[in-house]
């Protein structure tokens, strides 16, 4: 390792180098490189659990099958981020298995429950059209070569499970009555969500590594603004409710409230009047959410059992 200098590395990279392994990386660029890893496969694993409790409520076989085949998907795709994690050195046992839950590094939107089949598909409506968002970013200007070949698949993957969503959220909007009312009210609560996914607006970021390493090539808010407008012309076409509108002069997606802004997990609730510092959402990611421990337990306990059985 550190054949370069970070600054050294950094202008390789934007002249089109790519990294294929630790000899080629100095600490800068590995450290930022853990860090997106963690976060890629933290997200893909945590929405597992967070998939199957809603899918239980899944209406026929065939959705169900649909619905079991995302959750194996995503279980997939966090194998790949911990496999490459694994060649920079960190032990995937105890990225697994022995982190505190409160340390996984995924958004907060996957520490709230889903609890029916409309939550479920507004999920892969709204947040694998997040994922797509942000891995489309990487996959078309990552550094790091084994990540981007990793992608191919994943891309592939979080498409089906992007259509399957806005498929459905149409199907239950179109419906009218109840079914409409339940993707209302999960737009009600996620739709924010969607919009703290990507992180502090650029004014507020201090680090800028995986910018600066051309681990990714969109800012948090030129990604966020991608995602609103994919999400906000499709809710207003189904005649759903969100509190954003696409300026007509500008084409871009501005939000109807401030932020960011309180938000209360046991009612589900965003407090649009109570706006809030990012320290203060900082200690609420921090925090975690409600469903933490039990997501975390949900996908430790099958190794548990099985080792208990093995052991017997």
């Amino acid at each position: 390792m550190a054949r370069f200098t970070d600054e050294e590395l950094q202008r390789k990279v934007k002249d089109g180098f790519i990294v294929e392994s630790e000899a080629d990386m100095t600490e800068g660029y590995k450290k930022a490189l853990i860090t997106q890893l963690t976060v890629q496969g933290d997200t893909e694993l945590i929405s597992a659990p967070a998939y199957f409790m809603a899918a239980r409520d899944a209406p026929s076989t065939n959705t169900m099958v649909s619905a079991t085949a995302i959750i194996q998907d995503e279980l997939g795709h966090a194998n790949i981020a911990y496999r490459l994690l694994e060649d920079l050195g960190i032990d995937r046992h105890w990225l697994l298995y022995e982190r505190p839950p409160e340390k996984f590094k995924h958004p907060y939107g996957f520490d709230q429950p889903l609890e029916n089949w409309a939550e479920l598909v507004t999920a892969n409506g709204l947040y694998d059209r997040a994922g797509i968002t942000l891995l489309g970013d990487v996959y078309r200007n990552t550094s790091y070569g084994p990540l981007k070949r990793a992608l191919v698949k994943v891309d592939m993957e979080e498409n089906f499970h992007l259509r399957h969503g806005e498929v459905w959220m149409r199907r239950l909007a179109e419906s009218g009555g109840e079914a409409r009312d339940a993707v209302q009210r999960t737009l009600d609560w996620m739709f924010p969500m969607g919009v703290e996914w990507f992180g502090m607006p650029d004014d507020k970021k201090r680090h800028n590594a995986q910018l600066d390493f051309k681990l990714k090539g969109m800012t948090n808010d030129q990604l966020r603004q991608t995602w609103l407008k994919a999400v906000v012309p499709l809710c207003h076409e189904l005649g759903l409710d969100v509190p954003a509108h696409v300026d007509p002069d500008t084409e871009e997606v501005e939000l109807e409230f401030e932020f960011p802004c309180q938000y209360d997990p046991d009612a589900r609730r965003w407090l649009f009047e109570d706006t809030i510092t990012w320290d203060e959402v900082w200690d609420r990611w921090r925090g975690r959410g409600p469903m933490n421990q039990q997501y975390v337990d949900s996908v430790r306990k099958s190794r548990y059992d099985v080792e208990g059985l093995l052991a017997a």
